[in-house]
């Protein structure tokens, strides 16, 4: 479409191109139009354009928790990229554009010497996709280093700005999830700390995740959320779902928790089989288990 390449630059937008291409789970249709944006200005000027015209927004950031629908995505899919960053050693405040990796902020914390980032350094997400889902691990989330988020609303193209207590955060939920936004920049409030810790327990949390985590096959990362009272993952063990497949998709025989592609999966595969482990779930232990991963069409 030439009105959007005049507004984005046509080198920035794909046609028809495949998400399998942009999902760590490597699986779904092709998107309309997508789009890889890098500023504010554009985002605000794009989102206007498609309300004008009545054209569906859909936002991603590295596609590391979302499983897309065989049939793709229509209309246009935004991903945001901006990576600037500001960071004050003495403050430990740090502001960053949503787009900056998780693991590429945690190597420049180290870098600077502040603590607090650590549980998020194997997150292989963007900032802003740690927030849309209050990610975390190791005990820690991403709500507790959290100051402020400025976002630009899809609905409104306004501009915004929430702080920690207006974003809505409990487990892998924030308020984002009942909003369509652009997240545009991320304020967090870490504390000094010493070089050699901090990479000591990086190093640590990395090792734990090589240990308990399949590396071998794309996955989304975890496939489920803990239960109230029980572990989702203990439970699909003790239910002997281990290595369960369905097509290319299978229940990881390294951890319960996760389902990977085994090299042809389709989406379907991994919706049927994730409906298929709610069904046994709940008919063996009574229990209904929630996705972590978030679903696209």
């Amino acid at each position: 479409m030439k009105e959007i390449e005049d507004i984005l630059g046509k080198d920035n937008i794909m046609y028809n191109e495949p998400m399998s291409k942009h999902t760590s789970f490597k699986v779904g249709g092709p998107a309309e139009i997508f789009a890889q944006i890098s500023s504010e200005d554009k985002v605000k000027e794009i989102l206007k354009f498609c309300k004008e015209n009545n054209i569906k927004v859909t936002v991603i950031g590295n596609g590391t928790n979302i499983l897309v629908s065989d049939k793709g995505i229509k209309g246009l899919v935004i991903k945001y990229i901006a990576n600037d960053m500001k960071i004050d050693k003495e403050t430990g405040i740090v502001v960053c554009s949503g787009g900056v990796l998780n693991p590429v902020l945690a190597k420049i914390l180290l870098e600077n010497e502040l603590s607090g980032f650590e549980f998020a350094s194997g997150i292989p997400g963007t900032i802003a996709g740690a927030i849309y889902m209050n990610a975390g691990a190791y005990k820690e989330e991403i709500a507790n280093i959290v100051r402020n988020v400025k976002y630009i609303d899809i609905d409104t193209n306004e501009i915004k700005t929430l702080n920690n207590k207006e974003l809505g955060f409990s487990y892998r939920k924030s308020i984002f999830q009942k909003i369509n936004v652009v997240i545009l920049e991320v304020e967090l409030k870490l504390t000094k700390g010493k070089k050699e810790e901090i990479q000591e327990k990086m190093l640590e949390y990395k090792a734990r995740r090589i240990s308990t985590q399949p590396q071998d096959y794309p996955n989304a990362g975890s496939t489920f959320k803990r239960g109230n009272d029980f572990l989702t993952a203990k439970l699909i063990d003790e239910a002997g779902l281990k290595g369960y497949k369905i097509g290319g998709a299978k229940v990881s025989e390294k951890h319960a928790g996760f389902i990977v592609n085994t090299g042809n999966a389709t989406s379907e595969d991994i919706i049927n089989l994730i409906e298929y482990i709610k069904k046994v779930i709940y008919e063996k232990y009574g229990k209904r288990i929630e996705t972590e991963v978030r679903f696209i069409k």
